[in-house]
C-alpha cells in the first residue's frame, strides 16, 4: 500500500462524533511536564505537542471527508501570519535553526488553533473546551497549594514554598498560567451562575477561592498583572456596578485573609512590594529582564524587515546585550535540585517576534490578534459566558506576552485557548439563545 493510500484512508476512517473530546485530551496533556529531558535549547517534545499534533490531523480528516468546514474568516486572519512566518525563516541568519522555529511557532499560533476552530461546532463543544481547562487549571491548583503548604514547590528566598504544579521549578510560570486560565473561566460562569441553581454560585466561588488562593502561592508578579486586569475588564463589560462591588468585596476579603493569615503571608506581600517597586528598584530578575528587552530591540535595529530568524535571538543575544545581563536564571525544588537555566529569549512575546522576525513578522501576528478582537468586538454579548471566558482568555494572553514569551508544556495550551477565542470570534459558534448548552 502507498503511503498517499494509507493517508486517504486514515482520513476517511470513522472520526469521533464529538471531536471536541480531543481538544480536551490536549488540554489535559499540558499539565504532564516534559521532565528533565526537555532542558536545554534543543527542541521540547511534550504530552500535550502530541496530542495537538492528533488534533491537527483528526481536524484535517474532517475538512477532507466534508464533515466540517473552515470559517471564512479564519484563512485572512491566520494566512498572513504564516506567511510572515515564512518569509522570515527564508531570509533566517540560520535556516537549519530557524526551520524548528518556524514549525513550533506554525503549531502553536497557526495549525492548533484552525483545529480547535474546525473541531467546535455547538455550543457543547465550547462547554467541553472550558470544561478541560477548569479542570486541569484546578487539579494543579490543588497540587501547587500542597506544595506551598508542606515545602515541596520550588525554592524562593530559600524557602520551598513557591507553588508551581506539576512541571517543577522547570517551568515555574506554567502553573500560574494554566490556573489563571482556569480562574478567567470560571469567573465568566460564575457571573451568569445565578440562573442555573441555588448550587450554582457557592460551587462557582468555592472553586474561585481554591484558584486564587493557588495564584497567590505561585508568587508569579507577571500573571497577578495580566490576571487582574483580565478580570476587571470582564467584570466591567457584564456590568459595571456589579465590578464595583465584587472588587469592593475582593478588597475588603484580601485584607481580612492579610491579617488572618499573619507571618504565613509574608512571602506573598513581599512578592507584591517587589511588583510595585520593579520600576524604581527592580531586583535581579526585573534587571534582567529589562535588559534582554534592550538586547532585542538593538537586533531589531541592525535587521529591521525580517529580523534574525526564528530562534535565533540566543545566538545575538550576548553581542546586544550589555554586560549587566546575568549568564542565566537559577531555579530549584525537592525534584530536579539545583538548575541554572539560560537565558533564551526576551521574556517578551512581542519584541520575540519583532527581533527574530523583524516588522514583517510582528505585523503577521499583529493580524491575527487584531482579527480575533475585531471578532469578538462584532460578536459582542455580554451576557454569554462563552464570549466574557474569550475576552479575558484573550487579554490575559495580550497583557501576559508583555514580558513573558512561550516555552514548555503550555504551549499547545496557548494554541487551544486561542483557537477556542478565535472559534467564538470568527461565527464558528453563534451565540443564539436558541442553541442548547448556554452554559456549561
Amino acid at each position: 500500500m502507498t503511503t498517499h493510500a494509507a493517508a486517504v484512508l486514515f482520513l476517511a476512517r470513522p472520526l469521533p462524533r464529538r471531536p471536541s473530546l480531543l481538544i480536551a485530551v490536549t488540554v489535559a496533556c499540558a499539565g504532564i511536564p516534559p521532565g528533565a529531558q526537555g532542558l536545554g535549547a534543543g527542541p521540547q517534545a511534550t504530552a500535550g505537542d502530541l496530542a495537538s499534533a492528533v488534533l491537527v490531523l483528526v481536524a484535517v480528516g474532517m475538512l477532507v471527508t466534508g464533515r466540517a468546514r473552515m470559517p471564512r474568516r479564519a484563512l485572512p486572519a491566520f494566512g498572513p501570519l504564516v506567511a510572515a512566518l515564512a518569509i522570515s525563516t527564508v531570509h533566517s541568519a540560520d535556516i537549519g535553526t530557524s526551520l524548528a522555529g518556524f514549525v513550533r511557532d506554525l503549531q502553536v499560533f497557526v495549525l492548533v488553533p484552525l483545529a480547535v476552530v474546525v473541531l467546535v461546532r455547538d455550543r457543547r463543544d465550547l462547554a467541553t473546551v472550558c470544561w478541560a481547562v477548569l479542570g486541569l487549571g484546578l487539579a494543579e491548583a490543588v497540587y501547587g497549594i500542597w506544595q506551598a503548604v508542606t515545602g515541596n514547590g520550588a525554592s524562593m528566598g530559600g524557602q520551598n514554598i513557591r507553588a508551581v504544579g506539576t512541571f517543577g521549578a522547570l517551568d515555574v510560570m506554567a502553573m500560574s498560567i494554566v490556573v489563571g486560565f482556569a480562574f478567567l473561566v470560571l469567573t465568566a460562569f460564575a457571573l451568569t451562575a445565578p440562573g442555573h441553581g441555588a448550587a450554582a454560585v457557592p460551587a462557582a466561588l468555592a472553586g474561585i477561592a481554591v484558584l486564587g488562593a493557588a495564584l497567590a502561592l505561585a508568587l508569579s508578579r507577571g500573571t497577578w498583572i495580566a490576571l487582574g486586569a483580565a478580570a476587571v475588564l470582564t467584570l466591567v463589560l457584564f456590568d459595571r456596578w456589579t465590578a464595583v462591588k465584587v472588587l469592593t468585596c475582593c478588597g475588603a476579603l484580601m485584607l481580612v485573609l492579610l491579617g488572618a493569615a499573619g507571618g504565613g503571608s509574608q512571602a506573598v506581600v513581599e512578592r507584591a512590594k517587589s511588583t510595585v517597586g520593579s520600576v524604581s528598584h527592580p531586583d535581579q530578575s526585573v534587571d534582567d529582564r529589562y535588559n534582554l528587552w534592550a538586547a532585542a530591540v538593538r537586533i531589531w535595529e541592525d535587521h529591521p524587515v525580517t529580523g534574525v530568524g526564528v530562534k535565533n535571538f540566543p545566538a545575538y543575544r550576548d553581542t546586544y546585550a550589555t554586560i549587566e545581563l546575568s549568564s542565566g536564571s537559577e531555579t530549584d525544588d525537592p525534584v530536579n535540585g539545583y538548575v541554572r537555566q539560560p537565558l533564551l529569549s526576551p521574556h517578551n512575546e512581542y519584541l520575540l517576534f519583532l527581533s527574530e522576525q523583524g516588522v514583517v513578522g510582528l505585523a503577521g501576528f499583529a493580524a491575527l490578534l487584531a482579527a480575533i478582537v475585531a471578532g469578538l468586538w462584532t460578536r459582542r454579548d455580554a451576557r454569554d459566558p462563552f464570549w466574557l471566558a474569550s475576552v479575558a482568555l484573550l487579554a490575559f494572553l495580550l497583557i501576559n506576552f508583555l514580558y513573558a514569551d512561550l516555552g514548555g508544556p503550555t504551549c499547545a495550551l496557548v494554541g487551544v485557548i486561542l483557537g477556542l477565542t478565535a472559534a467564538r470570534a470568527f461565527g464558528s459558534v453563534e451565540a443564539s439563545s436558541t442553541l442548547p448548552g448556554r452554559t456549561p
